[in-house]
């Protein structure tokens, strides 16, 4: 049996000051979830909380609508943090294709699918936070597959947000456990069940970095968890001194998102020439954190503790091994680094 699994979309989310890009990019992820089901010709859909991100246009939910009847073959959500089940909630307010099947309630329900030989099973939030919903859960196996679909929190035991132990999916008794909530993919297996969270479809800021994409779980198939990359923007942090941009930015422009933190000591970037020279990625943010270039034995000569001190060094680098000169000269760069009021970067 193969599947799709993905979560949080969080259509309609504010992006502030992310570009029409992005919104765009947020927008075309049912679409392309649809062309994927069709390519990889899955027989069941699992969309793991948080398609919303709480208020929603009749637009978006005409489109969600016009995609789920598309897809045809069955598919179950699971209301998550963002777009809990509430009477104000398009799971609660909308109608829905006869095709979805949505968890609306806090404890756990199943749905048969006898064509597939399968039992899906799932609870959804009814509010903001939400208790550990597989907390005493066992699926009693009656079919060939025995399918989780849960929104929750893999990382904190202690987390508002239906958190989900290890030791949870053991007893779970599930084939495959399908989870949301968690935006960066990855997967573990706890006895018999495989328990996997696809990510974010489309980063939203430089906290969301990396390929984004959902999961096709094959169950039957000797590798039953695969990774299908979606097309849009990715967030990139790096670090480099200015000479070093070139090494790190792709030779072709990019409608990507890269935050350059510039480091080094040199004179002052001029960031103004920079982003010119690289108008090829409109998405491009420079930050200087370089240091100003000091003159280490400025103060050689004068009537100070300073002069005194770096005297000191310079008369014991004369005296000095190769091995040893290079220790003193870091002592010496470090001292004034520190004098000038400069952040310290051990080598």
């Amino acid at each position: 049996m193969k599947i799709l699994h993905t979560a949080d979309w969080h259509l309609d989310a504010p992006l502030q000051g992310q570009g029409e890009g992005l919104k765009q990019a947020l927008a075309s992820v049912p679409g392309q979830i649809l062309e994927i089901l069709r390519r990889e010709n899955c027989q069941l859909v699992l969309l793991a909380g948080d398609l919303f991100d709480g208020a929603y246009t009749p637009h978006t939910y005409q489109q969600l609508y016009d995609i789920l009847k598309a897809m045809t073959v069955p598919v179950f959500i699971t209301p998550g943090n963002h777009d809990y089940c509430s009477p104000d909630s398009p799971w609660a307010k909308e109608l829905w294709p006869e095709n979805v099947h949505i968890f609306k309630s806090q404890q756990v329900e199943s749905v048969a699918l006898p064509e597939l030989d399968c039992r899906v099973y799932g609870a959804g939030f009814g509010s903001m936070d939400c208790p550990p919903l597989l907390e005493g859960f066992r699926a009693d196996c009656r079919e060939k597959y025995a399918i989780g679909i849960f929104h929750g929190d893999t990382t904190q035991i202690a987390s508002p947000y239906n958190p989900i132990t290890a030791q949870q999916v053991l007893a779970s008794n599930l084939n495959y456990l399908a989870l949301g909530h968690i935006h960066k993919a990855d997967s573990f297996v706890a006895g018999k069940t495989l328990c996997a969270w696809p990510g974010c479809p489309v980063g939203r800021g430089y906290d969301e970095q990396g390929e984004k994409g959902v999961y096709i779980v094959d169950l039957g198939g000797a590798d039953p968890l695969r990774f299908v990359s979606l097309n849009g923007p990715r967030f990139y942090d790096l670090q480099a001194t200015p000479c070093q941009l070139d090494g790190i930015l792709p030779a072709v422009g990019s409608e990507d998102y890269y935050r350059v933190t510039l480091t080094g000591t040199c004179d002052t970037p001029d960031l103004a020439a920079l982003q010119a020279r690289y108008s090829r990625f409109p998405n491009l943010i420079l930050r200087d954190q370089t240091t100003r270039p000091v003159d280490i034995w400025g103060s050689l000569g004068e009537d100070s503790f300073e002069g005194v001190y770096f005297g000191l060094l310079k008369q014991a680098m004369e005296n000095a091994g190769e091995e040893e000169k290079q220790e003193i000269l870091l002592a010496a760069e470090i001292s004034r680094q520190l004098l000038e009021g400069q952040e310290v970067v051990l080598p």
